[in-house]
């Protein structure tokens, strides 16, 4: 079933608007601090919002009835929550843990300890049954917690960043389980790692302050990014400007210094803002001399492993061997210059 949120939270400035269809995956991204854990505590009933509307299909989660917020209790959402830390009863065993949401249903022990253990051979965690949470790995406890999630039948799943400090191996097989058991659900996903949302949302919504600057499908999001955190998720070099139209098709993006890189961008009109989102390996390093080249200062070397580093300038960035870096001599503060081929494609950022 479908969620449409506008979730307002004044004290911590968030002001986000969300729409996930039923039976999909929203990935919701931001930096640190950006607002979505609270976004995802909104939803779940654990962060009191002061302005706004949530609805899950038919149902209201929370709404501003005239001087008062409606807020339907936490228990009786159909909400399943999955945080970082699990949050599995110490004193219960594993199975127990699991069976629990149907035990609060009113099933027998018997039946809800066998829906528990249903759930737990799906996530592959059946030999965990007997074992207490503080007995788990970080990627085991989180098993156990969305195999919990999903034996309460939730109508929403709700994961907090459920990656977050887990080794490889770990992130590998919880995110192999969660492509498989999350398929026909309504997720929201908090992460900040682009991977976790190409491989398991539909959709992605991008979280800036507070408020959502980009919302839509992932594939087309990461492609056109219209800020740099989500062009940095996608692994692309953003540059953003003001159009300079010079043919129907051709013309250039002038960049805060002045300095204008040339581009294609049909449709986009005069003056307006635009951006490039460029493939690393389209951006060279040359010498700073070098004509018709975007002229920068070196701001940072970041070592990227296998003999690379990355020159990161004012407006561009290149990743370079240690060795082409040597012979350009570029350090820290000196002038660099970046070579863009072939011409890039520019997108309109003002619709």
């Amino acid at each position: 079933m479908n969620l449409n949120a506008i979730v307002g939270v004044s004290a911590r400035g968030v002001n986000a608007t969300l729409h996930v269809p039923g039976g999909q995956t929203l990935a919701l991204l931001g930096p640190n601090g950006s607002g979505k854990t609270t976004v995802i505590e909104a939803l779940a009933g654990l962060t009191s919002p002061d302005s706004g509307r949530a609805t899950l299909g038919d149902a209201i989660l929370f709404a501003r009835d005239g001087e008062r917020m409606q807020v339907t209790e936490p228990r009786r959402r159909g909400v399943a929550l999955v945080t970082q830390d699990a949050s599995l009863f110490p004193h219960l065993s594993v199975l127990d843990n699991v069976a629990f949401p149907a035990r609060a249903r009113g099933a027998s022990k018997s039946r809800s300890r066998a829906v528990a253990h249903d759930w737990l051979v799906r996530a592959g965690a059946e030999d965990l049954s007997a074992r207490r949470p503080r007995s788990l790995s970080g990627g085991e406890a989180r098993k156990v917690a969305v195999a919990r999630a999903l034996a309460s039948e939730p109508r929403l799943i709700l994961l907090d960043e459920p990656f977050a400090s887990l080794d490889v191996d770990a992130a590998v097989a919880l995110r192999s389980l969660l492509r498989e058991v999350l398929v026909g659900r309504t997720v929201v996903l908090s992460t900040h790692d682009g991977l976790d949302a190409i491989d398991l949302a539909t959709s992605v919504a991008v979280l800036d302050r507070g408020e959502v600057v980009e919302h839509g499908p992932t594939a087309a999001t990461f492609e056109r990014p219209r800020t740099a955190f989500t062009a940095a998720m996608a692994g692309l070099v953003w540059v953003s400007g003001v159009w300079a139209k010079v043919t129907q098709n051709d013309g250039a993006l002038v960049v805060a210094d002045g300095q204008r890189l040339e581009a294609s961008g049909p449709g986009i009109g005069a003056g307006l803002r635009a951006a490039v989102a460029l493939d690393p390996r389209c951006v060279k390093l040359v010498p700073a001399e070098t004509a018709s080249a975007i002229r920068d200062t070196v701001r940072a070397l970041e070592p990227r492993g296998d003999g690379t580093l990355r020159v990161r300038g004012s407006v561009l960035w290149a990743d370079v061997s240690i060795a082409e870096v040597a012979r350009l001599l570029p350090q820290v503060g000196a002038p660099v210059s970046f070579w863009i081929a072939p011409k890039p494609n520019a997108f309109g950022l003002n619709d």
